[in-house]
């Protein structure tokens, strides 16, 4: 959430950073219902202490046995108690508008992100790996998948569209990727491995931004629990509503969990494979640091996903997101995208993202410097350190063989009890 400070204070730079975001909200709009609802507290607040003050002048002249003076002053009493509840309630209404107002605010977007409307605007920073060579007609990961053990006919008849059956080999390579990715976060990089809970509430889901703006993007059960779209939505709540000592940051989480989307904006996208599913394993990355660390944080946690995708020796390049495809509590973006031979292009397998104190603001996730009697909002980072399911297209399609099967990155054949192929069935 936006500080509204920012807005009064500078009401032209937040005008340029909404339609730097293509939002149309401007800041007269927002500043007329802090106006008016700073005007209903003002009157509030003075009609309460001359509600006091008249309280106790009533006894002091009927003491002096003026009753003239306390019936004037009893009849003022009377007035405010039938005005402040009706201000009261002005009070809860303009507050509920303008938080509900801000609540749809997206982020400021830093300064160094392009503007732009869509992924044609994004800014390339490096390409790493090497594409392989074919000396026969490279496939799809969706013509691949099935002798290798991805069900997508099942799954669908289980389930239906956007859903899945993996078996087989399919699943022994699905289980050794989340293995593999939590092993280097934790033993490489310093994330704190967790076990987060799968269904939470409508407070968590606002403090990272998931609502209101996009509950049509989301499931929920029938007790209004929701199921999360991904660990971040957990891990980063871990801090709601707390005050940290500036000792204990950074924190940095991951968790292997299954992430559930209803892909409702989606519509029409990706129907065909693996690509972009309802329900998939993902293991997350989040950090809560003090705001001058969160430019280094940012950079730190796009390095560890990069460095999954180098040791499975997967081609992939980095690219800064424009402003038109950010999401919305995104501050500054970082696509990591896998090379795909087999659609002859980069897609995206991994999103890391700064969000500066937007969600902080939105959980009260507070810290206390060293020395210092005020608290500070901490700063939020959350990234994919591997997107299971799109990993797997990856490597079917990168590691793919002229006789069906599929090789093993060096890497993870440990984890597949020294496999170094996935014969198809």
């Amino acid at each position: 959430m936006l500080d509204i400070r920012f807005i009064r204070d500078d009401p032209a730079a937040f005008d340029a950073a909404m339609q730097r975001r293509g939002n149309a909200t401007r800041a007269d709009a927002v500043l007329d219902l802090d106006r008016r609802r700073r005007e209903v507290v003002t009157e509030l607040q003075v009609g309460q202490a001359r509600r006091n003050e008249a309280s106790k002048a009533i006894g002091a002249a009927k003491a002096a046995r003026n009753e003239a003076a306390a019936a004037a002053l009893m009849a003022e009493v009377a007035t405010l108690k039938q005005r402040l509840p009706e201000l009261e309630a002005q009070d809860g209404a303009l507050t509920a508008e303008l938080d509900g107002l801000l609540a749809t605010l997206p982020n400021l977007p830093l300064a160094d992100v392009p503007d732009g409307a869509d992924e044609n605007d994004n800014q390339l920073i490096h390409e790493r790996g090497t594409r392989p060579a074919f000396d026969f007609a490279v496939r799809e990961h969706d013509a691949i998948g099935p002798a290798i053990g991805l069900d997508f006919e099942t799954g669908a008849l289980l389930s239906g569209t956007r859903f899945t059956l993996v078996r087989g080999h399919a699943a022994r390579l699905a289980r050794a990727l989340g293995q593999f990715g939590l092993d280097v976060l934790t033993r490489d990089h310093g994330y704190e491995e967790v076990v987060p809970p799968l269904l939470v509430r409508d407070e968590t889901m606002f403090g990272t931004g998931q609502l209101p703006k996009f509950a049509e993007d989301l499931f929920r059960t029938t007790d209004g629990r929701w199921l999360i779209p991904t660990s971040e939505v957990s891990l980063t709540n871990i801090v709601r509503e707390k005050i940290l000592a500036a000792t204990d940051l950074p924190l940095r989480f991951t968790a292997l969990t299954p992430c559930f989307r209803s892909e409702a904006g989606a519509a029409g996208r990706d129907t065909r494979g693996f690509i972009r599913q309802h329900q998939f394993d993902k293991a997350e990355m989040v950090s809560i640091v003090e705001p001058d660390q969160s430019e280094a944080e940012h950079e730190r946690m796009t390095t560890a996903a990069e460095d999954v995708l180098t040791r499975l020796e997967l081609p992939f390049r980095r690219m800064k997101l424009c402003t038109g495809d950010m999401g919305f509590s995104a501050a500054r973006t970082y696509d990591i995208e896998v090379w795909l031979p087999g659609q002859d292009r980069y897609r995206e397998v991994s999103s890391c993202s700064t969000c500066t104190d937007f969600q902080a603001r939105r959980m009260n996730a507070r810290f206390r410097p060293d020395g210092e009697k005020a608290t500070r909002f901490v700063h939020t980072l959350n990234g994919s350190g591997l997107v299971v399911g799109r990993t797997i297209v990856a490597i079917l399609e990168n590691y793919q063989q002229s006789d069906g099967s599929v090789a093993v990155p060096t890497v993870l054949q440990p984890y597949l009890g020294g496999l170094n192929r996935l014969e198809p069935r």
